[in-house]
């Protein structure tokens, strides 16, 4: 575990509820921090740190097992939306919007993006997309839904990407990202997330627009990070390269485990302490 000291930024956080437009405001400022969350008891102990808790499609994955975030549906991230509601004061709720909720049209993504937000009471959605997204994220921000964008390496684009391989790494695909970021914030986005590109493509999207970027995989160079929570609390054996691991909780967890087992079937446990009595028996 990460012997480190802990970031002063911690203390400085307002302790009030977080809104998309203070998110807004910390552009150039104090990196705003940022994780996902999937769970109440998780996002009740996440909540004191960050400033937004993104219940990401990634829930697939760390729940469920998929292989990817394609198969993700609108009710299960309301489910979990609420869930992590429950348990963020503080902290600025956004709700992935998943594949499919949203590309067809934007009276669709209007329709799903107002579902989440009244079913769940976060306080916006996310959406990956730029230039080909930026009419429907202009229609969803005109309308009262708050946006966070997404653009760069683009999950729920795995099967026309190629894959998750970091882009950026070559000058000539900076400009597609580019336009893509600048697209995002002109539709009215209050943020966007950059994921998965090289450090010098994240530092002149950063320095180029005039809202919050959040990298997960794109350096120090922008003003807020997000990791996956599980990711960096080191609940499973692949570690992206993006991720530091600040613990190695699977480990505890199975030695934790192991002994739970080896007590119960030498019937160690429960023990007298675990065990109740009848009433009035001193024995």
């Amino acid at each position: 575990m990460s012997t480190e000291p802990k970031d002063v930024s911690v203390d400085a956080r307002p302790k009030r509820q977080q809104t998309a437009k203070n998110i807004a405001q910390m552009k150039g400022g104090t990196p705003i921090v940022c994780l996902t969350a999937y769970i109440t008891p998780m996002a009740a102990r996440l909540d004191k740190y960050c400033d937004l808790l993104l219940v990401g499609d990634s829930v697939g994955m760390v729940l469920y097992g998929l292989e990817s975030t394609l198969g993700v549906d609108v009710e299960t991230m309301i489910r979990h939306g609420r869930a992590v509601c429950r348990g963020a004061k503080q902290a600025l709720v956004v709700v992935d919007m998943p594949f499919g909720s949203y590309e067809e049209s934007r009276e669709l993504a209007f329709r799903n993006a107002a579902r989440i937000l009244s079913e769940t009471g976060a306080g916006a959605v996310k959406l990956e997309g730029g230039v080909e997204l930026a009419d429907t994220i202009k229609f969803l921000t005109r309308r009262g839904i708050p946006v966070l964008g997404h653009v760069g390496l683009m999950p729920q684009s795995v099967h026309t990407n190629g894959g998750y391989g970091a882009r950026g790494r070559s000058v000539d695909e900076w400009q597609p990202i580019l336009e893509d970021a600048k697209a995002v914030q002109d539709a009215g986005a209050f943020a966007v997330v950059l994921e998965g590109v090289a450090e010098p493509l994240a530092r002149k999207v950063t320095e180029e627009i005039a809202i919050p970027v959040i990298g997960i995989g794109a350096s120090n160079a922008c003003d807020g990070q997000i990791l996956v929570t599980e990711d960096m609390l080191g609940l499973f054996a692949i570690n992206p390269k993006f991720v530091k691991r600040y613990a190695e909780l699977a480990a505890g967890i199975e030695d934790a485990i192991d002994s739970y087992a080896r007590e119960v079937r030498t019937r160690a446990f429960p023990g007298e302490e675990h065990t109740y009595k009848m009433r009035g028996s001193n024995s």
